[in-house]
């Protein structure tokens, strides 16, 4: 419960219990405004309070107090709506068929139309709640009260900011959240700027605890195995990249939450990367299409501990399913009999074995940072396993001076997604020759992407 004698606050509706920093960020009218939660911290759950309550209190005075919400992606911004704002509405008993939903449409730099929703309140006033993707581009247009969502993890984070700065010069206000992601994105800058500007507040896991969120802190680390990651996630520590291969920002650039979802396949030339494993580490298939000059991923597949017979079985699988130009396989020790068998039934002209000798690791590393970097690539949409095995591989110079590749291993594998990916982008820089294809059958997404997000 907040409460305040102050006339300038409004109590928030019994039925919303909150933490104590939660409390603070309602209770605080500054115009700019940043939030720095660590994850499950709660941070859009009361972000998206304050929105409802300031429309309802400018519905409630006859003023207008318009927000957009604006959102990494258009799952996140259906459920800024679905998850917070509609849940609020209904704390403070508003009646929704009151109110007009309407969808609305954008294009993203890739030409996939994306959607949003705006909510209108009724009367004079116009005011409303707009949730919608971020781009440059759609953050034009408005004239209201900004949130931005999880702001760390946007693409083009400085130009977006850029964009829609402007909408707020008329007084209104500009709220930004998010958990750190590295220190290359317009969110660090606001969380580090010295001016004065911004009004701060910070609630890290221990915080949260203290506060009475029900979370296990140890538990929580325990099952990630990774100390930067939960320095920087959970203990709000930005994390130094100058070691990552692929620092956040530039994996964030090339998310799509059209990629790695089998049934987008439209019958292009695909390119395949395989890294071999049989015991501790993952095996692990990346198929890439392209698509006019990008190269879209169309299924991961990720599995642990499983024969060679059945890392066979998911080969020939795909190469059923899938027009297969080239695919590139870690032949090195277990790999030498997999890549010899794979060459038998597909051609040696179809599958190449690579060696993961330091040079040859370097090339693959090289050809994958550059289609990153050139955001000639895309890669499933929030994933955070993926992220997290893309991040981990580092560059290192050794004792006598040649460059080597190191990954922490832990449960999630040794980098093995990354080099799987980098081989299917290795794949792709070879010469392509024509070839027919026919696809057998309907794609099965039972062993693609969702295998992915459950693999051990």
């Amino acid at each position: 419960m907040v409460s305040s004698t102050s006339s300038n606050l409004k109590p928030i509706p019994p039925a919303i219990q909150l933490l104590a920093t939660q409390k603070a960020w309602m209770q605080d009218k500054s115009r700019f405004k940043l939030g720095k939660f660590c994850r499950q911290g709660g941070k859009s759950f009361v972000a998206t309070l304050e929105v409802v309550d300031d429309v309802v209190e400018a519905q409630a005075t006859g003023r207008r107090s318009p927000w957009v919400i604006l959102s990494r992606g258009e799952r996140q911004a259906f459920q800024a709506v679905r998850e917070g704002v509609d849940r609020h509405l209904h704390a403070y008993d508003i009646v929704l068929k009151s109110l007009t939903e309407e969808v609305v449409e954008f294009y993203d730099e890739d030409k996939i139309k994306r959607r949003g929703l705006e909510i209108h309140f009724p009367g004079k006033a116009r005011n409303f709640i707009a949730a919608i993707p971020a781009n440059p581009d759609t953050a034009r247009g408005y004239s209201a009260n900004m949130l931005f969502d999880e702001f760390g993890f946007h693409k083009d984070s400085r130009a977006i900011w850029g964009a829609a700065y402007p909408i707020i010069t008329r007084g209104f206000k500009a709220r930004v959240i998010s958990t750190p992601n590295g220190k290359k994105n317009k969110f660090y800058e606001l969380d580090t700027d010295a001016t004065g500007t911004w009004s701060h507040h910070r609630m890290d896991i221990y915080q949260a605890i203290r506060e009475g969120a029900p979370l296990n802190a140890d538990e929580l680390k325990a099952g990630l195995m990774d100390d930067d990651i939960w320095q920087q996630e959970y203990l709000l520590l930005y994390i130094d990249e100058a070691s990552a291969w692929l620092d956040f920002d530039t994996i964030n650039a090339v998310e799509n939450d059209h990629a790695g979802l089998p049934e987008h396949y439209a019958g292009g030339p695909c390119y395949v990367g395989v890294d071999i494993a049989a015991r501790n580490d993952l095996f692990v298939i990346w198929v890439l299409e392209l698509v006019g000059d990008v190269y879209w991923t169309r299924e991961v597949i990720v599995k642990k501990r499983i024969s060679f017979a059945e890392q066979d079985a998911l080969l020939d699988d795909v190469f059923l399913r899938y027009r297969v130009m080239r695919a590139c396989m870690d032949q090195t020790g277990m790999g030498e009999k997999p890549v010899e068998d794979a060459q038998r039934r597909h051609g040696s002209s179809r599958v190449e074995g690579v060696l993961f000798t330091s040079p040859n690791k370097l090339h693959l590393a090289t050809v994958g940072k550059e289609k990153f970097q050139d955001r000639k690539i895309r890669i499933p949409d929030g994933d955070q396993a993926l992220r997290l095995d893309l991040h981990k591989l580092k560059k290192e110079t050794s004792a006598t001076g040649a460059p080597r590749f190191v990954a922490d291993s832990d449960a999630a594998g040794h980098a093995d997604r990354a080099w799987a990916c980098f081989l299917a982008c290795n794949a792709a820089d070879a010469p392509r020759v024509p070839m027919e294809f026919q696809a057998l059958g309907a794609v099965r997404p039972s062993s693609g992407l969702s295998d992915y997000q459950n693999a051990a």
